[in-house]
C-alpha cells in the first residue's frame, strides 16, 4: 500500500481551496508544471473521464468538482485499485465559498453490469470515470472537473508545511493503520485526545484509522478535519514558501484542469476577503442485515437532495438533520484564518454497523 494513503486528498484540496484564497499570484507558481497535472493517461482514459464530466462552466459561475484517493495515478480500470477517499467539492465564486462533501465507501450502489457494490468499488469495476459517474449520481448533481491523487510521498509534503493542528475527538491506537513502511507489523503511533500537532506519519495514521465504533464514519470526519488543517497551514505560509508544495503535488495529482483554468478561477476569488470553507459527509442509514457477509449504508435521498440544495444556496450542510459536518471555517489569504471551532454532528449512530474489510490490499471479489 502506498506510504502516503489518506493524506493526499487533504494536501490537493488544501493546494484546491489556497488557490481561490490566495488568489493569481499563487497560481502562477504551477505555471512551469503544467505537463504533471495531466499524468500518463492513455487517450482513451481521457475520453472515458471526458465522457462522464458535465460541460464545462465558466469559471465566474459555480461548479461541482471530484478528488478521488485511489492507488493509482493514471485513472487506469486495473484490477485490485479503489478509491476509499471520494470527496466531491461545490466551488462557488459568487459567494465566496467552497463546500467539501466526503461519500462514504461502503454506501450501496448499483453499477451497471456488475450489480450491487460499495462505492469505492466503482473505481475498480471502471476506473475514476466510473467513481465520477456514481457521485454524481448519487448526489444528483452535475460534476465538471475531478482530480486524481497519488498516494506517494504525501507524509514528506505534510512536514513540508510543518506539519498540521488538529483535534482528536478520540484517542488513536491502531497497528493496521499506522503500518506505512515495510514492517508488515506496523510502525506503532498513538495519537492522543486533544489538540495535536500531527507530523507526516502521525498525520497518516489520523486520515487512516479506522478503529472506532462507527468504524469509516469517524474516518472520513478525520480526514475533513484534516482538509480544513491543511487549508489553514496553507493560507497562513508566506507566498514564498509555496512553490515547493505545489511541485510536490503537482506530481501526485491528475486533473483536467489546465494553469490555464488555476488562473481564470483564482481570478474569481481576487479581493474577495476570506473565503468560507463548509464540511460535511453525505447522509446516509445503516443497514441491519448484512449482504453476502458485508456491511453496507444506505444514501438518505431525501436528506442527500436537501444538503445539496443547501449547499447551492451558499447554506451549512452540517445543519441538515441526518447530516455530518465540521461546521464552517473562514479563510483569511496570507494573514491568517479563524482557526478551529466547534464541530457539529447529527445523525452519526452506528446501530448495526461492522467495519471488516481489511486494511491491506484490495479484493476485486469484495
Amino acid at each position: 500500500m502506498s506510504r502516503g494513503k489518506k493524506v493526499a486528498i487533504g494536501v490537493l484540496a488544501a493546494v484546491l481551496v489556497a488557490v481561490v484564497g490566495c488568489g493569481t499570484a499563487f497560481a502562477l507558481y504551477v505555471n512551469s508544471i503544467n505537463s504533471e497535472l495531466v499524468g500518463d493517461m492513455t487517450s482513451e482514459e481521457m475520453q472515458a473521464i471526458q465522457d462522464v464530466l458535465a460541460p464545462k462552466k465558466s469559471f465566474d459561475e459555480p461548479f461541482y468538482m471530484m478528488l478521488v484517493g485511489s492507488d493509482e495515478r493514471t485513472g487506469s480500470d486495473e484490477a485490485g485499485a479503489r478509491s476509499d477517499t471520494n470527496i466531491v467539492v461545490y466551488v462557488d465564486p459568487t459567494r465566496n465559498q467552497a463546500s467539501i462533501v466526503s461519500i462514504p465507501r461502503d454506501t450501496m450502489i448499483d453499477i451497471d453490469n456488475v450489480g450491487i457494490s460499495k462505492f469505492n468499488a466503482a473505481y475498480n469495476y471502471g476506473g475514476v470515470s466510473s467513481t465520477i459517474r456514481e457521485a454524481s449520481q448519487l448526489l444528483g448533481v452535475d460534476i465538471s472537473h475531478y482530480a486524481e491523487v497519488n498516494f506517494e510521498n504525501m507524509v514528506q509534503l505534510v512536514d513540508a508545511v510543518g506539519g498540521v493542528d488538529v483535534e482528536v475527538t478520540e484517542r488513536i491506537d491502531d497497528t493496521d493503520a499506522d503500518n506505512t513502511t515495510d514492517n508488515p507489523y506496523g510502525q506503532r503511533i498513538i495519537i492522543e485526545e486533544g489538540l495535536q500537532h500531527l507530523n507526516g506519519e502521525q498525520a497518516l495514521v489520523f486520515a487512516r484509522s479506522r478503529a472506532f465504533v462507527d468504524g469509516d464514519f469517524t474516518r472520513t470526519a478525520n480526514q475533513r478535519k484534516l482538509i480544513m488543517a491543511l487549508v489553514n497551514k496553507v493560507l497562513d505560509m508566506p507566498v514564498t514558501d509555496l512553490p515547493g508544495v505545489i511541485q510536490g503535488a503537482a506530481k501526485c495529482v491528475t486533473t483536467d484542469l489546465s494553469v490555464t483554468d488555476i488562473i481564470s478561477l483564482a481570478e474569481q476569488f481576487k479581493g474577495k476577503g476570506d473565503l468560507t470553507v463548509y464540511s460535511a459527509m453525505a447522509p446516509t442509514v445503516f443497514m441491519d442485515q448484512l449482504v453476502d457477509g458485508q456491511s453496507f449504508v444506505l444514501n438518505d435521498p431525501t436528506a442527500t437532495k436537501q444538503m445539496m440544495e443547501t449547499i447551492e444556496e451558499g447554506g451549512d450542510p452540517s445543519n441538515i438533520v441526518g447530516v455530518s459536518g465540521l461546521g464552517p471555517r473562514g479563510y483569511t489569504s496570507g494573514s491568517g484564518s479563524s482557526g478551529y471551532s466547534s464541530a457539529s454532528s447529527t445523525g452519526t449512530g452506528s446501530s448495526g454497523y461492522y467495519d471488516e474489510e481489511p486494511y491491506d490490499d484490495y479484493d476485486p471479489s469484495y
